[in-house]
């Protein structure tokens, strides 16, 4: 199971949903708003922009996520799983 960090729930916050880890197999959180159930988010098999942080330091972890971001610019529809992973886990 994935621990949520810190990072991802300020930045869930921002966007005015919830995030709780994911019960859907192979997905790191579960996205609500007003408790319904929007989609779910991040790999569990693949590291993320506040995990890099913890683990590799905010170096690494910035070009990590100038990377992501650049592989996935196309996912900038709001309201969308990608859009949800962009802005929550980068």
């Amino acid at each position: 199971m994935y621990h949520i960090l810190p990072y991802s729930y300020r930045q869930a916050m921002k966007l005015g949903v919830t995030i709780k880890p994911s019960t859907r197999k192979g997905k790191k959180i579960d996205v609500y708003k007003k408790n319904e159930y929007i989609c779910s988010i991040g790999c569990l098999g693949m590291n993320d922009y506040p995990t890099y942080m913890k683990e590799k330091g905010l170096q690494y972890a910035e070009g990590r996520r100038r990377a992501y971001h650049s592989r996935h610019r196309k996912d900038n529809v709001k309201n969308t799983a990608g859009w949800y992973a962009l802005n929550i886990l980068w």
